[in-house]
């Protein structure tokens, strides 16, 4: 049994931890729901990197939702892809309203996990909170799929503490779609979709594959942004 399959039934049956504060409280108590209950807003990274699509969060990263997004990417609570996802739901309502592809036979494309970070956690959660926001966004009339089609082409370097310079050299040409995959996304419409912006370097590496496939990418979606960004409003 794997661990994030007996966690998952530990908390059947054991009183609760929220994840965002600690307290009993369920899954997610109230108050701490409520931090990712906001519309979703664009979020630009200071610097942006150069072939960025536009970034649509709903939530800083910070406080409760920083709680819950690694709880569920690193503390095994795998169930924490039902409100995340629904909270990224609605930041690829408004990245695909904007750009009119909402109607359009839109693919959400997570950002890829490697392979090694995978095997260890038991599952991958970018894609399960992907597969959670397109069942949220067909419920509100738009017909979405889920297109896991990048790949990691090779070894990078782990990201934390670098700067967003760095983020960038780092990731520049990592990522791919593999030719066997190209046809699911050629000409069609995509939002990339992951938890967390940065520096925005997973994101730009993410559109630069997936238009050298023949994609097109109209925008970027993720549960929160880190508190360097600066929200604008929509219309911005």
């Amino acid at each position: 049994m794997t661990g994030w399959v007996l966690r998952d039934l530990l908390d059947l049956v054991l009183p609760e931890a929220c994840a965002g504060c600690g307290l009993p409280g369920g899954l997610l108590c109230p108050e701490c729901r409520t931090a990712l209950a906001a519309p979703a807003r664009v979020r630009w990274p200071d610097p942006v990197p150069a072939g960025l699509p536009t970034p649509w969060s709903v939530a800083a990263y910070d406080g409760p939702v920083r709680a819950a997004v690694v709880a569920a990417k690193e503390h095994g609570r795998s169930r924490l892809a039902g409100p995340l996802g629904e909270a990224l739901a609605r930041a690829v309502l408004a990245a695909a309203g904007r750009d009119g592809a909402a109607g359009a036979g839109l693919l959400l494309v997570p950002a890829p996990s490697r392979r090694a970070a995978v095997r260890a956690r038991g599952h991958d959660p970018t894609l399960r909170m992907a597969r959670r926001a397109a069942s949220a966004v067909r419920s509100s009339g738009p017909l979405v799929t889920v297109a896991p089609v990048l790949r990691v082409a090779r070894r990078v370097l782990d990201q934390a503490g670098l700067d967003a310079a760095s983020r960038a050299a780092n990731l520049a040409g990592s990522l791919s779609v593999p030719g066997r995959l190209v046809a699911l996304v050629a000409g069609r419409p995509v939002v990339i979709v992951d938890d967390v912006v940065t520096t925005g370097a997973t994101l730009t590496e993410a559109a630069r594959a997936l238009s050298a496939a023949g994609a097109e990418v109209v925008a970027a979606a993720t549960v929160a942004a880190t508190s360097r960004r600066t929200p604008s409003s929509p219309e911005a």
